[in-house]
């Protein structure tokens, strides 16, 4: 099964909208939302049923018990994280605490233990021979890149029968996005001609090239920006970098996403353009089995 994930540097771009497209084109039978601060592919992709939920646990969080705390003020006061304050008696702030358990060993009481916490949920959908996997992390929760591991792991988890695998990744160049470069076997990079666009698609493609990932180039909304768009294109000209195609603004676009459809499920613009850049972007990924 090959995997191919696509990222956008930054977010708006349009990177989920090209993601839901591609599903639907290809009928996938298996897919994940790896943006696990903020996902939202299943609003597109319209899963309608209930999940298998499973909690997420991160870094061990510091508990302390006021039956035998001595106040002595240490765990306060050696907290590099501002992490326990005192109100009546000495508690642990969760959002604060780092998990680095500094508080447990100068305690002389044994007073803090650390405990698991419940960083997140994931979630698994599967029905009809398709699965799609997904992750929710809590708001102040780290460990977002052992996650998104954890979410392509679900996904890979249940055997379905299919040659593709398509994931959604997170904006920017963090733990997140290192995450779910491990592994995928090609990158469609979704940008936009913005002076930030092209600042963050560069970034993100220097972080590719450290995994030496087979990379492709597409420009949403193009025609916002002609002269950007031709900075980009001769960018990838340069670098080597297949460019694969252009999608034009369209209004369409934004009825078909606010009804909870993908672009290609309507008569659009963009929808037309998006077929064209799946055919080329699967015709780069099997190259090599031609």
């Amino acid at each position: 099964m090959k995997e191919l994930l696509i990222l956008s540097g930054k977010g708006g771009t349009g990177k989920t909208t090209i993601a839901s497209a591609f599903i639907r084109l290809s009928e996938a039978k298996a897919y994940a939302d790896c943006d696990v601060d903020a996902p939202n592919l299943h609003l597109i992709t319209g899963q309608r049923y209930n999940p298998l939920v499973t909690d997420y646990y991160g870094l061990p969080k510091a508990e302390i018990d006021q039956d035998l705390c001595i106040e002595c003020d240490r765990c306060r006061q050696n907290c590099r994280f501002d992490g326990i304050y005192v109100e009546d008696s000495y508690h642990v702030d969760a959002f604060a605490c780092e998990g680095c358990s500094v508080c447990e060993m100068v305690c002389p009481a044994e007073a803090i233990t650390m405990k698991p916490a419940v960083a997140g949920a994931l979630m698994l959908y599967t029905q009809e021979g398709r699965v799609f996997s997904t992750a929710q992390l809590k708001m102040g929760s780290g460990t977002s890149g052992m996650l998104v591991t954890k979410v392509k792991k679900q996904m890979k988890s249940i055997d379905v029968n299919t040659d593709l695998a398509i994931i959604d990744g997170s904006p920017g160049i963090g733990c997140p996005v290192i995450a779910s470069l491990s592994g995928v076997d090609m990158v469609l990079i979704v940008t936009e001609p913005s002076i930030s666009g092209i600042s963050d698609m560069e970034r993100i493609i220097k972080t590719i090239e450290k995994f030496g990932t087979k990379t492709a180039v597409c420009i949403n909304k193009y025609d916002t920006n002609l002269e950007n768009t031709e900075k980009i294109q001769e960018f990838c000209k340069k670098a080597g970098l297949p460019f694969i195609g252009n999608i034009p603004y369209d209004s369409e676009a934004v009825k078909a996403i606010n009804m909870g459809q993908t672009i290609v499920d309507v008569e659009c613009e963009s929808g037309k353009a998006v077929k064209v850049i799946y055919q080329k972007t699967r015709a780069l990924l099997f190259e090599s089995e031609r």
